[in-house]
């Protein structure tokens, strides 16, 4: 397991923002709002938690396996993956552009590394991490395996399903995550169908529930050892991950109009300027 200092990790953090709203902005097309919010996450799991292996292999044995169900959100991912060395940053520039391995939303057809399922049909990540981490245990292999999954995700049924079958079976070696912004694409989750009280429906549905900052490191890494303290006990593990849509970029902070418009030519000098560029554009 890695455990880079929190130094280096919040350099990280600037450096994929400035990736995330370049990549965006390039194709004039993606979803900048979701990314900004949750890098610190990204950059706590590739750079300071998770066991992974850049060589990539697609079985993940003996590795910590992580998929994204909010596919969507695919910027701040490809930023994560390039900086953690899966492939060369330049790739970056390619984002949603014709014939370009870096897809709006991931896909395995081109094989880029890092990338084990493709997502973006909302519902079903969870399910797959799922077979992923039962699939560990009957395997003997002992390492974790994680899942983010958006707010406004949590309005689909099959959530509910996989929550259902992973408590009933004690499936404890997973560690899922809900990116809690408040946001999505038509308007605040409030408004288009409440949640009302997640934390209590997840543990009525038999997960242990953790809270967390999502968009201070200190507090992501505190919280996600938290989550690893409550993991393999019998229970599933969902951390609720509290977050500001677009967070960094003062103009797209707390607005669900940033879920999925890209900037302008002005709108991206305004971005850059709040964005400290740390370990080099690509």
């Amino acid at each position: 397991m890695a455990t880079t200092d929190l130094t280096t990790l919040k350099k990280l953090s600037s450096q994929i923002r400035r990736d995330i709203v370049r990549m965006v902005h390039a194709c004039q097309s993606g979803h900048p709002g979701g990314s900004l919010g949750c890098v610190e996450y990204f950059v706590a799991l590739y750079f300071h938690f998770m066991k992974h292996d850049k060589s990539f292999n697609m079985n993940g044995q003996g590795e910590d396996l992580f998929f994204v169900s909010n596919g969507h959100i695919s910027p701040v991912w490809y930023a994560t993956l390039s900086r953690a060395g899966y492939f060369d940053v330049k790739e970056l520039s390619t984002f949603r552009f014709l014939n370009t391995r870096l897809q709006g939303h991931p896909a395995t057809h081109e094989h880029l590394p890092g990338i084990r399922v493709a997502s973006g049909s909302l519902g079903q990540g969870l399910s797959v991490a799922l077979g992923a981490a039962q699939s560990k245990r009957l395997n003997g292999d002992d390492r974790y395996v994680y899942v983010l999954m958006g707010d406004g995700e949590q309005q689909e049924g099959q959530v509910w399903e996989a929550a259902m079958y992973a408590a009933h079976n004690k499936i404890d070696n997973i560690i899922a995550t809900i990116d809690y912004n408040g946001q999505q694409i038509d308007g605040s989750v409030n408004e288009v169908l409440s949640l009302l009280d997640l934390k209590a429906k997840w543990e009525a549905f038999g997960w242990a529930v953790n809270e967390f900052n999502g968009n201070e490191l200190e507090e992501v890494v505190k919280g996600m050892e938290k989550a690893h303290s409550m993991a393999k006990k019998g229970k599933p593990v969902l951390n609720l991950m509290r977050t500001e849509m677009g967070f960094g970029v003062d103009y797209m902070m707390g607005s669900h109009k940033w879920h999925g418009v890209a900037p302008n030519d002005e709108e991206l000098k305004k971005a850059l300027a709040q964005l400290e560029e740390t370990v080099g554009d690509y």
